[in-house]
């Protein structure tokens, strides 16, 4: 028998939704300004294993010369990425879906048993409710990553105004180290979460679309009442 199963609020549908195209052009507008400065590398005993990032990779997205642009984006809509933030936050604590996001203690022994499905290693996934330890590990990551984006972004964006939040990122620098790597593990985990998402099927992806899912349920037993009249007889 199949049944309506209530998966994901209005309210986090859209903090999803909303969020995504919003952090998309946030990542393309950094690369913009990025490039009039691209300082970053992995270098080891002198040798160069990484360079962020190739010329032919500004060139093959139009990058260069486009620094102005990037600003007057990135500044836009660092405020509506902040809002969409605080909405999200504020919603999952007044309406509690907090206890389904946050980690407990057997999280991390869950999210390795389920890498280790994922993997095929493992025949059975560990059972969950709402989201395995996977992810609720994941989705805590990426809030308080948003978080550190939002302090090292006022941080380098107005390091004289906002001194303080200068200062707690070990200053100019190294808060711009920080801003850039959170990016990058932005990048990470839409690879990851895109993956996951095929993985997971069509009817796991049209849930965040539309709030719900049709599973296949077992009918529940009639229960049969004896009338104690007739028992009697």
């Amino acid at each position: 028998m199949k049944a309506i199963k209530e998966k994901h609020s209005l309210a986090m549908r859209w903090c999803h939704w909303v969020n995504f195209p919003i952090l998309t052009i946030m990542i393309w507008s950094g690369m913009l300004i990025y490039w009039a400065n691209d300082i970053y590398s992995i270098t080891i005993f002198g040798h160069t294993f990484v360079k962020f990032f190739p010329d032919w990779f500004y060139k093959t997205l139009g990058i260069p010369q486009r620094l102005a642009e990037g600003m007057a984006f990135h500044f836009l809509f660092m405020w509506f990425f902040t809002l969409n933030g605080i909405f999200y936050i504020l919603y999952t604590i007044i309406s509690g879906e907090w206890r389904e996001l946050v980690p407990k203690r057997s999280s991390f022994k869950e999210a390795w048993l389920v890498l280790l499905h994922d993997l095929h290693i493992r025949k059975t996934a560990p059972p969950q409710n709402k989201y395995n330890g996977a992810q609720r590990i994941a989705y805590t990551a990426i809030i308080i990553m948003g978080v550190g984006s939002v302090i090292t972004g006022l941080a380098i964006y107005k390091p004289v105004q906002f001194y303080y939040l200068t200062w707690l990122c070990g200053g100019y620098h190294l808060a711009r180290i920080f801003h850039f790597a959170l990016t990058i593990g932005y990048v990470l985990f839409f690879l990851i979460h895109i993956v996951q998402v095929i993985l997971a099927g069509w009817k796991n992806f049209s849930s965040v679309i539309s709030g719900f899912e049709v599973v296949n349920e077992e009918p529940k037993p009639a229960i049969q009442t004896v009338n104690d009249d007739e028992d009697a007889q």
